[in-house]
């Protein structure tokens, strides 16, 4: 091999390019910009479909009107309300309330609380009086309760048990010889509810059942999204008209309703027409007014039509004042019920929970019964109320940490607290019932006269009264505490007056 053979030493590498950073640069330019433009060109898209989600909440792929009662059919246009309003056929249970589910009757409260049972004697409630259930339950839970199939009950029931006004307003218009149209026709309504009041429950339940034009038979439902929405634009509205009337006639009263600012407006305007909610009322108020059509104190019995008693005002003692001086149409004076054991003359107490949330902190502070019991919730781009009407307990975070900016533990230690004072208030005050019954039964059989046990009778109402106004309402005194300690503090009072006016008129007798 010649020196000419030999491997030569590592050749070193041509020399870069001078265009090849900058071709490489470029196209990495290129890519980047085309990932930036079409994540933003998404981004922007996505808000665009967004905002126009938020702009048309619904697409109305069907008709719906004053007559469509089937929510259903409403859900075809809003599923997301309607995704929330069937979940209140679920089983919920807080401390103090909630059902046992879909499978059964909730519990008896008058084997729980056996006082109950006889507080209520000579009234229905006396021998089934059950926990609540959901929205879902409110027509079946009727139709299967004793009270109705074992005494018999006005076709006013109906009000607040189910979705009535399409009847009432179907009833109305052939009380008036006029044809069946879709739109709301107040005095039709009005006419229809005022019959159907005083119809036998079976009567107006076979009304209820009727296809809408009257022509067959068809379905009933509880309460739908026609109760409280305007089919054509779905705006917030009340349609019954118990709540109308009785409305109106808080207006007329001189009652101070700070909590009901449009009330007080009214009042200072020239009142040349009636208050009409659906009119005069803010949307905030109508998010507490659409519930208090039916969770309020009325009188439904068969001596009169369905009324609410809200001439004085809201307070206890106000609707205590209206019924004392009130008279039926017969012109004896007003009174539910005579106690099957004592003879008095007894008021019941319903489920009075818009007069005693009209007494709270929340209403004075502008909160609604939706604000937290329908709190807002995000669905996609929309917001919208959950209709799944249920204990704000069972939904803190939606229904209380919005405004109360502290842990749960908290407020559920405030909650209990609350309901703790309430509950054993109320078992103080039917504690001190019972024993007034017991002196006044000692009275009767002592030969005391009824001329001398009447003021102890006229104590027994005033003290069952109170102890049914609140063991009536539903929030186990949360929707405003310190008013219903003070009324079971006067329940407590008022009982140990009657036990010792019994029990003097037993030693006069002796």
């Amino acid at each position: 091999m010649t020196q000419n053979d030999q491997p030569s030493a590592a050749t070193p590498d041509p020399a870069p390019k001078p265009w090849r950073p900058r071709v490489i640069a470029f196209v990495g330019l290129m890519v980047l910009t085309a990932v930036a433009a079409a994540a933003i060109t998404a981004l922007l898209v996505t808000i665009f479909w967004r905002k126009a989600e938020a702009l048309h909440p619904f697409v109305r792929v069907v008709e719906v009107d004053n007559n469509t009662s089937d929510p259903s059919i409403w859900a075809r246009n809003w599923p997301q309300q309607y995704d929330s309003y069937i979940r209140t056929a679920e089983p919920t249970r807080t401390r103090f309330g909630g059902h046992g589910g879909s499978e059964s009757l909730p519990e008896q409260k008058i084997e729980r609380d056996p006082w109950l049972k006889r507080m209520f004697l000579g009234y229905a409630f006396s021998i089934d009086y059950r926990d609540r259930r959901g929205h879902a339950y409110m027509l079946a839970d009727q139709e299967q309760t004793e009270r109705i199939t074992k005494r018999p009950q006005p076709g006013a029931c109906l009000h607040c048990h189910s979705s009535v006004v399409p009847t009432y307003r179907r009833v109305g218009l052939e009380a008036r010889r006029q044809p069946l149209t879709s739109d709301f026709n107040w005095p039709a309504v009005m006419e229809g509810f005022r019959l159907m009041s005083t119809m036998t429950y079976t009567e107006a339940h076979a009304e209820l059942y009727k296809t809408p034009d009257g022509s067959g038979i068809g379905r009933a439902h509880p309460i739908s999204c026609v109760d409280c929405h305007d089919p054509r634009d779905m705006q917030l509205r009340v349609t019954r008209p118990g709540f109308v009337l009785g409305i109106q006639a808080l207006a007329r009263s001189d009652a101070p309703v700070p909590h009901l600012p449009s009330i007080e407006r009214w009042r200072r305007g020239d009142r040349s027409k009636e208050y009409d909610p659906n009119v005069d009322g803010m949307r905030q108020e109508m998010r507490s007014f659409v519930c208090a059509q039916c969770h309020v104190e009325y009188y439904c019995g068969p001596r009169q039509t369905l009324f609410y008693p809200w001439d004085r005002g809201l307070k206890m003692e106000q609707i205590e004042a209206m019924f004392d001086n009130h008279r039926f149409p017969d012109g004896e004076l007003f009174y539910d019920y005579k106690h099957a054991e004592t003879d008095a003359l007894i008021y019941k107490a319903q489920h009075p929970e818009f007069e005693l949330w009209s007494q709270g902190i929340h209403a004075r502070s502008g909160v609604s019964c939706s604000d937290c019991h329908m709190p807002y919730q995000r669905v996609g781009a929309t917001k919208v109320s959950d209709h799944w009407v249920r204990s704000p307990l069972l939904n803190v975070s939606r229904a209380c940490q919005t405004c109360h900016r502290v842990e749960e533990r908290e407020i559920f230690a405030r909650v209990d607290a609350i309901e703790d004072r309430n509950h054993d208030l109320l078992q103080r005050s039917a504690r001190a019932l019972m024993d007034m019954m017991d002196a006044i039964a000692a009275a009767r059989k002592a030969g005391a006269s009824d001329e001398r046990i009447q003021p102890a009778l006229d104590l027994q109402r005033k003290a069952q009264w109170r102890l049914d106004f609140i063991a009536a309402e539903n929030s186990m005194g949360f929707h405003a505490p310190q008013e219903a300690a003070r009324i079971l503090g006067e329940a407590i009072d008022y009982a140990r007056q009657g036990q010792v006016a019994a029990q003097s008129a037993a030693a006069a007798a002796r």
